[in-house]
């Protein structure tokens, strides 16, 4: 499933290369889904854009409430799997779920050689109610 601007191919290929990476999502700031990983459910990438949507707005309160500069990542360690979340462009966010056996320095690293590749392609025009900071 690939939505505007056909972003699909590059997270496939994402996670094609990284070896334990499961799905990604690219999403907006308000947590709807632009594209997903080839295998991924519509239903399956909207619930993982919704929260991946959520951890990001919570990273951001705490650094504005912490005086800690902005959110590059945030990362969510669960038993069996890894959630990263990155900014990826003006009011949008990537999200990579990984297996626990992943190399975590080697997603977040692809995932910052992948934003940085594509700039400002990832980016989705601001709407009226949505905070993308």
């Amino acid at each position: 499933m690939t939505l505007f601007g056909q972003p699909g191919w590059l997270l496939d290929e994402l996670i094609e290369k990284v070896p334990h990476t499961r799905q990604a999502v690219l999403l907006s700031a308000d947590g709807l889904l632009i594209g997903a990983s080839r295998g991924l459910s519509r239903e399956d990438g909207e619930h993982l854009a919704a929260m991946a949507s959520g951890f990001a707005s919570l990273a951001r309160s705490a650094s504005r409430h912490f005086n800690a500069g902005a959110v590059r990542q945030t990362l969510l360690e669960m038993e069996d799997a890894f959630l990263f979340i990155s900014t990826a462009g003006r009011s949008s966010c990537l999200a990579v779920l990984a297996g626990s056996e992943a190399d975590i320095g080697l997603i977040s690293y692809e995932m910052a050689l992948l934003v940085t590749r594509v700039g400002d392609n990832f980016s989705v025009a601001h709407r009226a109610g949505v905070d993308g900071r």
